[in-house]
C-alpha cells in the first residue's frame, strides 16, 4: 500500500472526503491566490460530517479568504521595515529572526505570512544565507536566533544541520529557537536525523510547536515531541486564538493541558494578525481577555499561556491579557481581582483594636 500523500488540490481534498464536491470551484479560486497543502496526519483528523470541523477550518480553503478588509495588511506584523538584509528580521536588540525557507508542510488559512509563503518559494539561496549569517555574526548583541519561515523543519536535515553548525560558530549566539508545526503535521519527520541536525548547534536549542486544537496533539504527535524532549530539546507552544476553532474556555483548557501532558510548556496565545482574507478567524480582544481570565485559577500555572498581540508596523509583541490589579483608595494600596472577578484590598485593612483605658 502506497504512503498517503499531502493533499494540494481541490480534487485531492474532495477525493479524501475533507470537503464536498459543491466546494470545488471555491477551493480552486482560493488556491490560485494562496498556498494549499494538508498533510496526511492532519487530514486524518478531519470529521467530514462536521461542517464546522475545527481542523478543516484551519487548513481547507474557504471563499471567505478572498474577502479582504481595509484594515488588513500584506505584512501585518511589519517584517519588511525591520529587515536589514534578506532573510533577517530584527525587531528586538537581543534576537533576530532567520527566515530559512518560505515553504511549509501545511498551510494555515490564517497565516500572517500568507503573501510570501508557498510552494516554489524555496529556501534562502546560498549567497543570501551566507550574507544573513554574516549580518548575525557582525552583531554581538544578538543572543538568540529564531528560525522561522515558512517552516524551518521542512528543510532536509542535511541543510538544517549545516545552518545550525554555522550558527554554532558564532560565539555570541547562545540560543536557537525553531518555530514549527512539523511534530503535529508530519510526526514521522521528527526522526534521528532531524534531531541530530538540531543539536548540531551545540548550545541551547528550543522548539516552539504551533498547534491550535487539542485533537492536533495525537499519540503520534506526542511521541514526536517526546523524541525531541528526551534528546534534550525543550519545547514551548504557540497557538492562535481562532473563531470557531478554539475560542471557548473548554477547548483552550483542553489544549493547554494537552501541551503540558506532552511536556510542552504553553508559551503564547496569539491574537490573530491582520493578514488579508482572515477576518472570519478574528476574535474580539475583549473576548480573548475574558477567556484568559476564565483560564486563570481554573488551570494549573503550568497551563497558562500569555495572550499576545503583535503590533502592526513592526512595533513588536505586547501582552494584552486581563489586568488583575488597580490602584486602591489609599496611597500604596491596591485592588486585586481573583479569578472569579471579585476584588480584594491589598494590603488588607487592619481590624480596629478595641480601645482600652
Amino acid at each position: 500500500m502506497s504512503k498517503a500523500q499531502t493533499l494540494r488540490t481541490a480534487e485531492e481534498l474532495i477525493a479524501a472526503g475533507l470537503v464536498g464536491e459543491e466546494r470545488r470551484e471555491d477551493i480552486e479560486r482560493v488556491a490560485r491566490r494562496y498556498a494549499l497543502a494538508v498533510t496526511p496526519a492532519l487530514a486524518a483528523l478531519v470529521d467530514p460530517d462536521d461542517p464546522r470541523d475545527p481542523i478543516a477550518l484551519q487548513f481547507a480553503p474557504s471563499l471567505a479568504e478572498l474577502d479582504r478588509r481595509p484594515e488588513e495588511l500584506d505584512d501585518p506584523i511589519g517584517d519588511e521595515p525591520f529587515s536589514p538584509i534578506p532573510g533577517v528580521v530584527r525587531r528586538y536588540p537581543d534576537r533576530a529572526l532567520l527566515k530559512l525557507v518560505s515553504a511549509c508542510k501545511v498551510y494555515c488559512r490564517f497565516c500572517f505570512r500568507r503573501e510570501s509563503v508557498g510552494p516554489g518559494e524555496g529556501a534562502l539561496s546560498g549567497a543570501a544565507l551566507e550574507a544573513a549569517l554574516g549580518y548575525i555574526a557582525a552583531e554581538p548583541a544578538i543572543w538568540e536566533v529564531i528560525l522561522t519561515g515558512g517552516d524551518p523543519l521542512a528543510l532536509a536535515p542535511r541543510r538544517l544541520a549545516a545552518t545550525m553548525r554555522q550558527l554554532g560558530d558564532i560565539e555570541h549566539v547562545k540560543v536557537v529557537r525553531v518555530h514549527t508545526r512539523v511534530p503535529c503535521a508530519d510526526p514521522e519527520a521528527v526522526d534521528a536525523a532531524m534531531i541530530e541536525a538540531l543539536k548540531s548547534f551545540g548550545r541551547a536549542v528550543y522548539v516552539a510547536l504551533h498547534a491550535n486544537h487539542p485533537r492536533e496533539l495525537t499519540a503520534e504527535a506526542r511521541a514526536a515531541c517526546a523524541r525531541l524532549i528526551d534528546a534534550g530539546v525543550p519545547m514551548v507552544s504557540q497557538s492562535v486564538l481562532l473563531a470557531g476553532v478554539n475560542d471557548d474556555a473548554e477547548t483552550l483548557a483542553e489544549l493547554m493541558r494537552a501541551f503540558v501532558e506532552a511536556r510542552v510548556k504553553p508559551y503564547y496565545l496569539h491574537h490573530p494578525d491582520l493578514a488579508p482574507g482572515t477576518s472570519h478567524f478574528r476574535v474580539d480582544i475583549a473576548r480573548g481577555r475574558e477567556l484568559m481570565r476564565r483560564l486563570r485559577g481554573r488551570l494549573s500555572g503550568l497551563c497558562q499561556p500569555t495572550y499576545m498581540l503583535d503590533l502592526p508596523g513592526g512595533h513588536g509583541k505586547a501582552p494584552i491579557g486581563p489586568n488583575f490589579i488597580e490602584d486602591g483608595p489609599a496611597p500604596g494600596s491596591h485592588l486585586v481581582a481573583d479569578f472569579r472577578g471579585r476584588r480584594h484590598l491589598y494590603p488588607p485593612q487592619a481590624q480596629a483594636r478595641p480601645h482600652r483605658d
